[in-house]
């Protein structure tokens, strides 16, 4: 299966229309469900509840794995053993079902107390005034840096907190360079030709059934990478399209350039090798030196090629008006405005945020912890895969020039749309300015409606 931006498999195509389509459906119950009238939401004038009785009982959604929900559970048992009165259920499923049965919920007028969110999704839900705002309740967030929390804010309200961050970075196979005899870039200062030239000639001196690189198109993070190099962004904070038709033009044609020099698969094993996921992608299947992924997917592919994998800036990182890399919230933690429980709801993401029993059990499952101070004391804890990640997160730090706006309503779509259109560039049935043409008449249609 592909994945999401996170690392987390989802089917491809219908499951995020279908997803969307969900939230329209939330939007038309919202004021049967009295979205906002507690006064913690987005627009509520109410006060919050001066105290709330206990023991109470809270309801904590989020998606995953298996391991993801042992692990939850047992933060949850940590959580209730210090703070008795109050009772967590749990509400787990995984990605392709949960963005369903959220808005099912929410439109029923059942939305969970403690809500994990996408940055995708986070605008759909805060504008329609289910979720409340974090910054009224009692949660400790001095110790998460100032620009990764702002990636939950929209209009100056902080409808999310960063659970962690990850980064969108090239991941290399150091010994698929040395049987091709290319040594590997120097990622400080290699530019997007850099990055071509290089995947060609691994794939020439690697042989057949190994290419220098696997297509990058199907993500836009990638593109939002390209536009930011250039001064521009994805989207701007007033929620419009911010990058224009010659960049988007030209993030396709490195994709084709690299098809015709040989350096990634064709079209046709291209679509194979993106719909495998990380582990049965090139690099994960020893078919290929590099990849563009996010950060906290190096373990699993560094277990399933079995190499030791490197992580490298992307290129054009100095190449142009400035960098273009970020520090992406993993997810979020978010409450509902109408939950019954707000202290208890704030509570329960203090502790996941600023507890270190907390941090010990997770550690880098929802990306490094957004609590620097946690992430620190949890390092010595990570298996040697995740420190390196800590470490390459440590050494771009200085080079991060802000955080990109929270997508605007709408950009749920986004993803379907790159995939689709990206395929379409692959097989040349489009030209790269005419993908840049279609993908902003997508795209703003999305966030128009």
């Amino acid at each position: 299966m592909s994945t999401t931006g996170n690392g987390i498999p989802r089917r491809r195509g219908k499951r995020l229309a279908a997803s969307a389509a969900g939230i329209a459906a939330v939007a038309l119950t919202l004021a049967a469900c009295g979205g906002g009238d507690s006064g913690i939401g987005g627009g509520g004038d109410e006060p919050p509840p001066a105290a709330e009785e206990c023991p109470c009982e809270i309801r904590f959604s989020w998606w995953g794995s298996d391991t993801r929900h042992a692990s939850t559970q047992e933060i949850i048992e940590a959580f209730e053993a210090e703070n008795p009165d109050i009772t967590v259920v749990p509400d787990f499923t995984d990605w392709d079902g949960y963005w369903d049965k959220l808005a099912t919920s929410v439109a029923a007028g059942d939305t969970p107390d403690v809500i994990t969110m996408e940055e995708r999704y986070i605008s759909d839900y805060a504008t329609k005034s289910v979720l409340a705002d974090l910054g009224s309740l009692e949660i400790d967030t001095s110790k998460v840096d100032d620009g990764v929390l702002a990636g939950g804010q929209i209009d100056g309200t902080q409808y999310g907190i960063p659970t962690g961050i990850n980064a969108y970075a090239l991941v290399a196979d150091p010994e698929l360079f040395a049987d091709a005899g290319v040594d590997v870039p120097d990622d400080t200062t290699w530019t997007w030709e850099d990055y071509v030239a290089t995947a060609n000639a691994v794939s020439e001196g690697a042989g057949d059934d190994v290419w220098g690189t696997q297509d990058y198109g199907f993500n836009e993070a990638g593109l939002n990478v390209m536009a930011r190099q250039r001064g521009e962004s994805l989207f701007t904070p007033e929620g419009e399209l911010g990058v224009s038709e010659e960049t988007i033009a030209d993030f396709f044609q490195v994709s084709l350039d690299l098809m015709e020099g040989g350096g990634q698969p064709d079209a046709a094993r291209t679509v194979e090798y993106q719909a495998a996921g990380p582990e049965g992608g090139l690099l994960g299947t020893n078919q290929g030196a590099m990849g563009v992924w996010w950060t906290n997917q190096l373990g699993a592919l560094s277990e399933s090629s079995g190499h030791e994998l490197e992580l490298l800036r992307l290129p054009g990182e100095t190449e142009g008006e400035r960098t273009g890399m970020y520090y992406k919230p993993a997810m979020f933690y978010s409450a509902s405005a109408d939950t019954e429980y707000p202290q208890a709801a704030a509570k329960f993401v203090d502790f996941m945020l600023n507890s270190q029993e907390a941090a010990e059990i997770m550690l880098t499952d929802r990306g490094l912890p957004a609590n620097t101070e946690v992430r620190e004391a949890v390092l010595g804890d990570l298996p040697p895969t995740e420190q390196k990640v800590a470490e390459f997160m440590a050494d771009i730090e200085d080079e991060i020039v802000d955080t990109p706006p929270v997508p605007p309503h709408g950009s749920a779509e986004l993803a379907d749309i790159m995939e689709r259109i990206n395929t379409e560039v692959l097989f040349e049935r489009i030209t790269p300015e005419e993908a840049a043409t279609q993908l902003i008449e997508e795209v703003n249609a999305a966030i128009a409606g």
